[in-house]
């Protein structure tokens, strides 16, 4: 059996790490989301995980706990597809979407009308994406 060896509280004081919990997020886009793409219905939902982050040599292993932002989007009632932040600010989200064909897709945030208005991008042509809560 693998023997664990954690960071020491020395380490880990001087490596900021974070929970979950602790991970501060622009709130209009986390959890689940109605969406439409290109007129279709759909849906797009975004959390925090925790993550294990580490490596072994023989029967050590050392590592830490992290926080990692993933999402996912189905079309249509279609099969869950992962999702990756590439970027964002206070209104403005841009993703990776990671399917088939992996593309560039892009939300801003509109506060007054309580939806997020942007684009997806399939084959190289950018079609309508709105999601709202």
């Amino acid at each position: 059996m693998k023997r664990l060896i954690y960071i020491s509280l020395l380490a880990a004081a001087l490596i900021p790490a974070a929970n979950a919990s602790q991970v501060a997020v622009e709130n209009w886009y986390m959890g689940d989301s109605n969406c439409t793409i290109d007129g279709r219905p759909a849906r797009m939902n975004w959390k925090v995980v925790s993550e294990w982050v580490g490596s072994c040599s023989g029967d050590i292993c050392s590592g830490y706990e992290s926080a990692k932002l993933v999402g996912k989007f189905s079309d249509n009632g279609g099969a869950w597809v992962p999702l990756a932040r590439t970027s964002s600010s206070h209104n403005a989200l841009n993703i990776r979407y990671l399917g088939a064909e992996p593309d560039n897709w892009m939300l801003q945030y509109n506060p007054r009308l309580r939806r997020a208005i942007g684009w997806t991008t399939w084959h190289g042509n950018h079609y309508p994406l709105v999601c709202w809560k």
